[in-house]
């Protein structure tokens, strides 16, 4: 490992962002085995990765299908050839429908709403495409994000989604809390039952949930059709807490060089808010350093990561190169435009992170 650390450092220098493929092509492994077993479509979520390569990597793997958080993501992924996107946000304004429906031109396009003014807005895109574009219902059942927040806003919308020209209602979308699961069941058993009498139940073909936390839940909805993951490809600290990963799950590192050990007890590291963000997901540090793991990074500057090495019986160097499992992988990866992919020793190559920065 040592040796692919200087490899590394000479190849791209430090900070860089590397990859390990067998964990990567083993999570994406487990996630689909965990989906089949659960009888539901896997629907991976490429705001983690924001790669077609990875992608299709995960479709040839079994998955039906993709999920997008915004339009400019979806954009990357069907140019380069991905059918079957979920669009799982809200979009809005005359720009954003001109992109929706160049995009639903090429792909099969389902977009989530979970209001009046997004649903009005969307025939034009299908007019734009000159074909359906469908729609899901968001529904909150405790996350407190987007959604709506009863059955009856549910049921009022779905109705709506139905009378618009070209559009075609396909069902439900939940990101349910850890625990909300049977509040899930019952909200989509109300808004099911409902939509029996306008026969808008028989339409219901997406149930979809979201969250590599929730992995271990998926079959505990009657009715669910697919599951939306997207940091299990990667994995990251935040995972670990939650109890989704283990440390040998997590396929992405930052590599970083301790640039100043200018006093006993602290050091500093190349890496900054700007590689490995300033999102702490709750936890103590940024970041867990795999040769020193007694270490913290306790603070950042934008180039500077803080060493905290009290109690580090054997301190870094300067000019040693380390390796940082981040809190939350999805914001460090739209940090850099790419990726360094290896496997084993070997540096298998760079891949770029191609709907980086893809906002709108």
């Amino acid at each position: 490992m040592s040796d692919l650390k200087q490899k590394i450092a000479r190849e791209f220098s430090t900070p860089c962002v590397v990859i390990d493929m067998d964990k990567v092509e083993r999570n994406i492994q487990r996630v689909q085995k965990i989906c089949e077993a659960a009888g539901v479509a896997n629907r991976p979520h490429i705001k983690t990765h924001k790669s077609p390569v990875l992608a299709k990597l995960q479709i040839d793997g079994g998955a039906q299908g993709i999920t997008c958080q915004k339009i400019g993501e979806a954009e990357i992924m069907s140019d380069a050839g991905i059918d079957n996107i979920l669009i799982s946000y809200n979009l809005l304004g005359e720009e954003k429908m001109g992109r929706l429906g160049r995009v639903l031109e090429k792909s099969d396009v389902t977009v989530a709403a979970d209001n009046l003014t997004v649903i009005d807005g969307l025939p034009r895109a299908a007019e734009i495409a000159g074909r359906p574009l469908g729609v899901v219902i968001e529904c909150d059942t405790g996350q407190k994000r987007a959604g709506v927040e009863t059955a009856a806003e549910a049921i009022a919308l779905a109705r709506e989604v139905a009378k618009r020209p070209n559009l075609d209602f396909r069902g439900l979308m939940f990101y349910p809390p850890l625990d909300g699961w049977p509040a899930t069941q019952a909200f989509f058993n109300e808004v099911r039952d409902a939509l029996k009498s306008d026969g808008l139940a028989d339409k219901i073909r997406i149930v979809s949930t979201g969250g590599t936390p929730n992995l271990v839940n998926i079959g505990k909805l009657n009715g669910l059709t697919e599951h939306r993951a997207g940091t299990s490809i990667f994995n990251d600290r935040m995972q670990i807490a939650a109890g989704s990963a283990t440390l040998d799950d997590c396929a992405l590192s930052v590599y970083a060089t301790v640039v100043s050990r200018a006093g006993p007890e602290r050091g500093i590291l190349d890496s900054g808010s700007k590689t490995l963000t300033s999102d702490t997901g709750g936890l103590d540090g940024h970041g867990l350093i795999l040769e020193h793991p007694q270490a913290r990074i306790a603070k950042f500057a934008e180039e500077h990561g803080f060493l905290d090495l009290m109690g580090v019986n054997d301190k870094p160097k300067v000019g040693d190169v380390v390796r940082v499992v981040p809190n939350h992988v999805c914001v460090v990866v739209n940090m850099v435009d790419r990726l360094v992919m290896v496997r084993g020793d070997e540096i298998l190559g760079e891949l770029p992170v191609a709907a980086r920065g893809r906002l709108t």
